[in-house]
């Protein structure tokens, strides 16, 4: 059994992981949160694209995920061009986010940084072949 298939942390907010999205155009954002709203929980509305304001240099869009229950199927998404992703929460949620990203886009591991209780991962997200 791996990490994302145990039971999730009992403690308070353990199952949540930030999640941001930068360096693409805002279309290529609103297509990520739309595929983590449909595998997990967020606390986007649907309906909060996000925008890209003119002359104001490198846009960062956010939204809070809970992975507590199992990702939901979703149809894998286009991507205009790759996106950048950061994940950042306990162990066992970022494990989950990330094998639900996976089966939905191509997923690089671009680097990552650990401490004692959490994990802050960065990613590039891709169309999936096929």
């Amino acid at each position: 059994m791996n990490d994302t298939e145990e039971t999730p942390p009992t403690s308070e907010g353990a199952t949540w992981v930030q999640v941001e999205v930068c360096g693409c155009p805002p279309g290529d954002a609103q297509t990520v949160f739309t595929a983590l709203d449909t595998m997990f929980h967020t606390d986007r509305a649907r309906d909060d694209e996000p925008r890209d304001p003119a002359g104001t240099g490198t846009i960062v869009w956010a939204a809070t995920v809970d992975v507590f229950e199992a990702p939901a199927p979703a149809a894998p998404p286009r991507l205009t061009e790759p996106v950048t992703v950061s994940a950042q929460g306990g162990y066992w949620a970022v494990d989950r986010l990330l094998a639900g990203l996976a089966s939905a886009f191509a997923v690089q591991d671009i680097g990552s940084v650990s401490g004692d209780q959490e994990r802050e991962a960065e990613l590039r997200l891709d169309n999936r072949e096929g």
